[in-house]
């Protein structure tokens, strides 16, 4: 514990009001709260107050950026790689729980076009409570182990593997050991908190970077969108906002969702979401654990089947985006 407090019931006062009349923090006072939660500045009996209460009340975009702020300041720092393009970074939290999942594809095609790409995320799928019955998750982390796409272990080895054209993962204990724990709380109170919004949100560059963005929820898409128009530093690159695949960023293989650009915070609608029933179905793996879906994907780079239509469009429109950035 860090030896160093902050007076955490004053925010409590505010936050912990009820879900009829919590006041909101300002972004100072959250950047604040958060650097401290980070630290250890607090207790853990004050941290689960928190987290709790901002469940409750709901995360303004202020508040956001003041969490994003701290997080950023705590997270590892990557050198901007050299290469024609800016880096992509792409979030891979939830993984596969229906559909397969392939973000690794998605990361290792992009990887081809000469982009430079970083996925970080969870090793595995390990933030469900004790008792609580939940069907297991397939990671990014999985497949790409499968693959032969292992962590990097520092900035050092992503440098390296960016430097050799391969997509580079870091867990999120190595980007971010601070978030990382508080992130891991959800097995201990049961319920997501603010820690998993925020690691999506990264974007560990020292330069500008094109950040993948998902949601699944509208009043999460609201708010993602006032952020990335409002809030974001435009310095730190470009978004590109979609509904997720069941949390991923990688486009459904079924039907393509609408994608948002956002650039100096202006918003442009690059593709139109695929409405209706899709006439062919692609033929994707018949399982979604992770060696099932690397061997497919494994076919999918090989040429042996094809990579789904809208997983296609999604790389069109990446791809003018970090022409646009040059």
């Amino acid at each position: 514990m860090n030896s160093v407090s902050i007076p955490c019931a004053q925010y409590l006062r505010d936050i912990a009001r009820g879900k009829d009349n919590p006041r909101d923090l300002s972004q100072a006072d959250a950047r604040t709260l958060w650097a401290g939660a980070l630290a250890g500045a607090i207790t853990d009996l004050e941290l689960g107050a928190v987290l709790i209460a901002m469940r409750i009340k709901g995360e303004t975009v202020e508040e956001i950026a003041g969490f994003l702020e701290a997080s950023e300041a705590q997270s590892l720092c990557l050198r901007q790689p050299a290469s024609k393009f800016p880096p992509v970074v792409i979030p891979s939290y939830n993984g596969a729980r229906n559909m397969p999942n392939l973000t690794p594809l998605l990361a290792i095609l992009l990887a081809r076009q000469g982009v430079p790409v970083l996925v970080h995320g969870k090793m595995g799928d390990v933030d469900i409570a004790p008792g609580i019955a939940a069907p297991r998750r397939t990671t990014s982390a999985e497949i790409f182990s499968v693959l032969g796409f292992h962590p990097a272990c520092d900035a050092g080895e992503v440098d390296a593997r960016l430097a050799r054209g391969e997509p580079a993962f870091l867990t999120i204990q190595t980007l971010n050991p601070e978030l990382a724990r508080v992130l891991s709380l959800r097995r201990v109170l049961g319920v997501r908190n603010s820690a998993h919004s925020l690691v999506k949100m990264l974007q560990p560059f020292e330069g500008p970077a094109l950040r993948l963005a998902s949601y699944t929820h509208p009043e999460y898409q609201r708010m993602l969108s006032d952020y990335y128009s409002q809030h974001a530093p435009s310095a730190r690159g470009d978004v590109l906002l979609a509904r997720g695949t069941e949390g991923e960023v990688v486009a459904n293989a079924r039907r393509g969702a609408a994608i948002d650009w956002f650039h100096g915070g202006v918003l442009t609608r690059l593709v139109e979401g695929e409405t209706g029933t899709s006439v062919s179905l692609p033929n994707l793996p018949d399982s979604r654990e992770a060696v099932a879906t690397a061997l497919w994907i494994q076919g999918a780079l090989s040429g042996e089947r094809p990579v789904p239509d809208p997983i296609k469009r999604q790389i069109e429109a990446i791809l003018e985006v970090l022409h646009g950035m040059r």
